[in-house]
């Protein structure tokens, strides 16, 4: 089985928002219903979870409902942290699936991640154990001596930029985080799965990143999100206004 786990405990601080980012409405749809429809239509995925923040359980249903995310099976409570919400929503699931059966990992607030991307995921992770969704670096790199200069060159030949989703084999992954709540490390580490495999010397594994992928995380970002969405739907007004013609 393959479960979409859709994290949604965020605050929104980096927006500005009086309200989580991932309930902000974008032309009238909350952008976790966005994120939600596209796990929902994704053939490959079986079932859902939803980590969200306590006082929020109640909106998460009724999204759930008005949306028809007829997938979703579980909601779990955050944590206080990335990590700590991930933990929380992957040990929700001890004795509900299989060690075998692959959770997907998703950012509430990543609206546009390919369908494609989320397959491929699930077939990488199900040949290797783990599967991160990882594009090429474009931009010249550096490491910076401070936060305003540099003499530290990045050959951008040699990384590779995460995106969304990830996705690991149930057993393994909670193999790793308890291991992790063992050494007492998750504070330490940048807050993403990620960092955790690696810091636990673990490999990763890449999966195709065909888009970029607008995951809100500033102001801006909401503005290129919904000028995406006018934009697609000016193009298929036009291909029905065409076919029409046609006819």
């Amino acid at each position: 089985m393959n479960i979409g786990v859709i994290l949604a405990s965020g605050n929104g601080t980096r927006v500005s928002s009086k309200i989580p980012k991932q309930f902000i409405e974008i032309m009238g749809k909350p952008i976790l219903a966005y994120t939600l429809e596209i796990f929902q239509n994704n053939e490959n995925i079986d079932a859902l979870e939803i980590v969200c923040q306590k006082d929020w359980i109640k909106t998460v249903e009724q999204i759930c409902d008005k949306y028809n995310i007829t997938k979703k099976r579980w909601l779990c409570t955050g944590g206080s942290s990335f990590q700590e919400s991930t933990m929380n929503g992957i040990f929700h699931l001890k004795n509900k699936i299989s060690e075998n059966d692959i959770v997907v990992i998703s950012f509430g607030v990543s609206p546009m991640t390919p369908q494609e991307d989320i397959n491929d995921s699930i077939r990488v992770c199900k040949k290797h154990g783990n599967a991160i969704a990882s594009a090429d670096i474009d931009l010249c790199t550096c490491i910076k001596d401070d936060d305003y200069s540099t003499t530290q060159n990045i050959i951008r030949e040699t990384i590779k930029g995460f995106a969304n989703p990830w996705t690991f084999k149930f057993g393994e992954l909670c193999d790793a985080y308890e291991e992790a709540v063992q050494k007492d490390i998750l504070n330490d580490l940048e807050p993403h799965t990620t960092s955790l495999y690696l810091a636990l010397g673990k490999r990763l594994w890449f999966s195709q990143c065909t888009s970029p992928q607008y995951k809100i995380t500033h102001k801006a970002d909401i503005d290129l999100f919904e000028g995406s969405l006018l934009l697609k739907e000016k193009r298929e007004r036009e291909t029905h206004n065409d076919n029409i013609q046609r006819i």
